[in-house]
């Protein structure tokens, strides 16, 4: 079985930094393998174009499963979710 074009371990940005994942995974008679591969913050076309590649190869019928992008922006100022609400604040899951 053909094993997936990898790219360099990390794709950096211009300032070294990470945003995007693509992460997948290949089944065969052994098992699954998840994978992961890093794109710096200006690599998005290349991240699509190597999800597209691994896409083609599900298409073609190889093992290649799971295929999917995450970002997570380097220069993020807080933790990701709602930190501070003030105390109007009223959000509900139903509303009447």
């Amino acid at each position: 079985m053909r094993r997936p074009p990898m790219l360099p371990q990390e794709r950096q940005g211009a300032k070294g930094e990470t945003m995007y994942m693509v992460y997948w995974t290949i089944a065969d008679a052994a098992g699954s393998t998840p994978h992961a591969q890093a794109f710096g913050t200006d690599a998005m076309v290349d991240a699509m174009r190597f999800m597209e590649d691994l896409r083609r190869r599900q298409r073609e019928g190889e093992g290649v499963r799971f295929v999917t992008m995450c970002s997570e922006h380097p220069d993020v100022v807080g933790h990701p979710g709602v930190d501070v609400t003030g105390p109007d604040y009223n959000w509900k899951k139903r509303r009447r």
